[in-house]
């Protein structure tokens, strides 16, 4: 599955789980378990409760996905 084939989300982040796995709210009452990209951990972005992120998910598993942008 090629990048552009991934649902682009937008959410919350309500609680950050162990691992750097992230428990994420998006608008659309979806709850999304996510995990920080490998360019975010390159550039040591750091993402906290409460921060807006964007979430790339695949179409057919909608319940994990990488966390690829923070607001």
């Amino acid at each position: 599955m090629s990048r552009n084939d991934l649902i682009q989300l937008e959410g919350v982040v309500a609680k950050v789980l162990g691992g750097g796995t992230m428990e994420i709210h998006c608008k659309n009452d979806i709850t999304v378990r996510g995990v920080l990209s490998g360019r975010m951990k390159k550039h040591r972005i750091k993402v906290m409760v409460g921060d807006r992120v964007q979430v790339s998910v695949s179409p057919y598993d909608t319940t994990h996905g990488l966390i690829t942008y923070r607001f």
